[in-house]
């Protein structure tokens, strides 16, 4: 059985796309540090890559980045992180884990200093709690949500009354699929709650806890003649801030059982969780639930004419709060709790029936927030296109990914693009969300299915308007976007200094390769016959030999240049080159170093998955990095677009033939 440093597990509560963004990151990171992993990953498909006993024993440190309830209880007594996914999707990020893990098998000591400015997630914040059983229930609800809503919007394609068999646009089998679709969505509240029980009380809370979702539903029973309790009367429902209330009241009240029950002999264990724990935490839950439905019904009243009220205040109002919430965190617990209302108000509205307010209302407002959600990863696309030379080629491949993303509702494409400039792309996004579900609210689009983006379109009410609203956000976003990577790439070009004039000049001497460039890539700093076991060993070399040709005064500050780019994006390319670059203050000439590797560099991250065998290192001065930097940056990419160029410096075994082939293209 195979052996790993590292074992981690993720989960977002979607399970869709922020649960392998954090696992690609924890693998990149380890890679890095030359460490080996596993990432066991909690999914909509369900735990994917599971870890077993043997691998959790002989793991050196855990990593536990989820938002939803992964089994941490099997990590115990191990050197452990646990933080929310959110704080693994970048591979900075995730390597700031990996070294706290490993930092806490040491002196406990040592631990404690790195986890500083961290603590709050590392002693895992009652707020922390709070959101990851909540989201265990809202990731199993989810797709109950998706099933049900998409099967009532499809029975409509027969005509909006095509389930009533009194109504002339009468079809059987749309009023079937309409059973199943209210079936399922009607199960949303039940499945909450007890999956929310469940991450706290585990498997004996799923029973207290649909049976809290079940009254959540219904409400207390009361017979209208009499105004006494009735089983066979009718109640008033609570919907999903209820099944909330109930799926937290029945997990703790199976913590609080087992503590009353912990006295009892062992061999009563299996009349505890068969007979004791059910019957006793369903009547207590039961009867507290029965107990508050009169103020949680009020409450859930009060909400919905809450967000009625923003509705009467006009269509900027509440599409400005729509657009704001989902764009804020995209697929974080902001935009959740915007999507969640809005599932919610959809179930009400198909329940209360077409034509009817409560409908209206509910899926004008499920289609502000699919808008408000399929906007972000669209305006990265838009830009990519229309600023395709303001962008690196990671970044074009991703935004033109978020496309299809983008028209299937799946907002987390664009969290990269955003976690490297939180200001201004959030706001950027936030104001793109906020225009497309103004307008879907202005143009009354009606949508009755709570997800699937574009592929719902058939049965959404005025669809191409919400096409267009969509369209209208995304490409003012998109404009915006392109303008602020614009401003921010000349910004880089203009960044050498003229405080000193000879600085000035000196600057001014080597912004660009000489005329003739005969000699800038030198013979001597070309490497052809080096066997490199990774990334890291192969940038090293490159560190440690700039210093001896006297191009650097500080390999260490080299290096750390070198990673800190690849942090930012890989510079591996395809066909066995990579383009490494370093921008440094250590760094006292422009220079480009070569080296070649014939079995391979492995670990280097490229764009078609080959190991490098090519590496063409630039060097460039601090205070040249906006322009020395990016000219022969520019240079050198294009040459690799060079069928000719690459088959040389990748065939030739001849340093002087190298370095002449690279020289020519540098002029």
């Amino acid at each position: 059985m195979a052996k790993f440093d590292i074992i981690a597990a993720t989960g977002c509560p979607t399970g869709i796309a922020h649960t392998f963004m954090a696992k690609e990151a924890l693998e990149k990171a380890a890679a890095e540090r030359g460490l080996t992993i596993k990432v066991e990953t909690h999914g909509q498909v369900g735990v994917e890559n599971e870890l077993t006993k043997s691998e959790i024993a002989g793991a050196k440190a855990v990593v536990v980045a989820a938002d939803k309830d992964v089994q941490a209880e099997r990590f115990a007594g191990k050197r452990m992180v646990s933080v929310g996914v959110s704080k693994a999707l970048s591979v900075e990020a995730a390597g700031k884990l990996i070294d706290r893990a490993l930092a806490a098998k040491g002196d406990d000591s040592v631990a404690a200093a790195a986890d500083v400015e961290d603590e709050v997630e590392e002693k895992e914040s009652i707020g922390h709690i709070i959101y990851k059983h909540l989201m265990n229930g809202v990731s199993h609800m989810l797709v109950f949500v998706v099933a049900g809503g998409v099967l009532t919007a499809v029975s409509f394609l027969w005509g909006i009354t095509s389930f009533d068999s009194t109504a002339s646009d009468y079809n059987s089998f749309a009023a079937m699929l309409k059973i199943i679709g209210g079936i399922a969505m009607n199960l949303m509240v039940p499945v909450l709650s007890a999956y929310i029980a469940e991450s706290i009380g585990k498997r004996p809370a799923l029973v207290p806890g649909f049976v809290a979702g079940m009254i959540a539903i219904q409400g207390l029973p009361v017979n209208a003649e009499t105004g006494m309790i009735d089983a066979g009367g009718a109640g008033v429902g609570f919907g999903f801030l209820g099944g909330i209330v109930g799926g937290f009241l029945a997990g703790y009240v199976i913590l609080l059982l087992e503590k009353v029950f912990a006295g009892l002999p062992k061999n009563l264990d299996g009349l505890k969780a068969i007979f004791l724990y059910p019957l006793f935490s369903t009547a207590i839950v039961g009867l507290v639930m029965l107990g508050i439905s009169g103020p949680m019904a009020a409450i859930n009243t009060a909400m919905m004419d809450f967000l009625k009220g923003l509705s009467a205040s006009g269509a900027v109002v509440l599409g400005l709060a729509i657009g704001c919430m989902c764009a804020f965190d995209m697929g974080g617990p902001v935009n959740k709790a915007a999507y969640v209302t809005g599932t919610a108000m959809l179930t009400e509205a198909l329940a209360a029936g077409v034509g009817t307010d409560t409908y209206n209302f509910g899926t004008n407002f499920m289609a502000a927030v699919s808008a408000a959600c399929i906007v972000p990863p669209l305006i990265t696309t838009f830009a990519v296109v229309v600023g395709k030379k303001y962008f690196s080629q990671e970044d074009h491949d991703a935004g033109i990914v978020n496309l299809i993303l983008g028209c299937t509702h799946i907002t987390e494409g664009a969290i990269p693009f955003m976690t490297k400039n939180i200001w201004p792309v959030m706001p950027i996004m936030m104001l793109g969300s906020s225009i497309a579900s103004i307008l879907t609210i202005m143009f009354n689009v009606h949508d009755p299915a709570p997800h699937g983006g574009f592929l719902v379109l058939p049965v959404v009410e005025n669809g191409p308007l919400w096409v267009l609203a969509i369209l209208i956000g995304a490409v003012v976003g998109g404009i915006l976007f392109v303008a602020f990577k614009k401003h921010d790439f000349e910004k880089n070009q203009k960044a050498a200094p003229v405080a000193k004039p000879v600085e000035a000049s000196k600057a001014a001497a080597v912004e660009a390769p000489k005329a003739e460039a005969a000699d800038f890539v030198k013979v001597e700093n070309v490497f052809v016959a080096e066997d490199f076991a990774s990334r890291d060993e192969a940038l090293s070399f490159v560190s440690n030999q700039a210093v001896k040709a006297g191009i650097a005064s500080d390999a260490d500050a080299v290096m750390n240049a070198f990673l800190a780019r690849e942090a930012e994006g890989t510079t591996g390319m395809m066909e066995g080159f990579a383009i490494p670059h370093a921008k440094s203050d250590a760094i006292t000439e422009a220079a480009v170093i070569v080296v070649k590797d014939e079995s391979g560099v492995t670990g280097w991250d490229t764009m078609d998955g080959a190991p490098v065998n090519v590496a063409i290192a630039l060097l460039i001065p601090g205070a040249q990095a906006g322009t020395t930097h990016l000219k022969i940056l520019s240079k050198v990419a294009e040459a690799l677009m060079d069928e000719d160029f690459r088959g040389t410096v990748k065939g030739s075994t001849d340093a002087a033939e190298i370095a002449k082939t690279i020289n020519a293209r540098l002029v």
